[in-house]
């Protein structure tokens, strides 16, 4: 399926908004994967990080929705992983975020997985 050039935009700015709020709260080793030339993928991007502690997860889950509603005025679609916040997913169609604590991200390690694709990663803030 062809995306227009406004649809790119658009992701691009999501994606862009995912990535500040989860430095704005110092999420660790963050990578986006772009899926969108995969067969079948689901959505275009996933953005994988990791938190310390399932209050830094919950704080980074916050923070991303956060930014995004503020700048974007967009809300998830779905979210999972609240319950623990060892890994909660966040569901913005074209972009699908992974924030797992340390321990779960390396036992699914999805960029592993997902290793065709093309893994940009971003500074971590001290």
């Amino acid at each position: 399926m062809k995306i227009t050039k406004e649809e790119e935009i658009a992701t691009e700015e999501l994606l862009n908004k995912i990535i500040k709020g989860i430095q704005d709260k110092k999420g660790k080793e963050i990578i986006s994967l772009n899926i969108s030339e995969i067969e079948n993928s689901i959505c275009d991007y996933f953005v994988i990080c990791h938190g310390t502690s399932s209050r830094h997860v919950d704080a980074i889950t916050d923070s991303i929705e956060q930014e995004v509603k503020k700048e974007l005025n967009e809300k998830p679609y779905h979210k999972e992983g609240l319950d623990n916040f060892t890994w909660v997913l966040i569901d913005y169609a074209s972009i699908i975020i992974h924030i797992f604590q340390k321990e779960y991200r390396d036992f699914y390690n999805l960029e592993n997985l997902w290793a065709d694709a093309p893994m940009h990663k971003y500074q971590d803030v001290q």
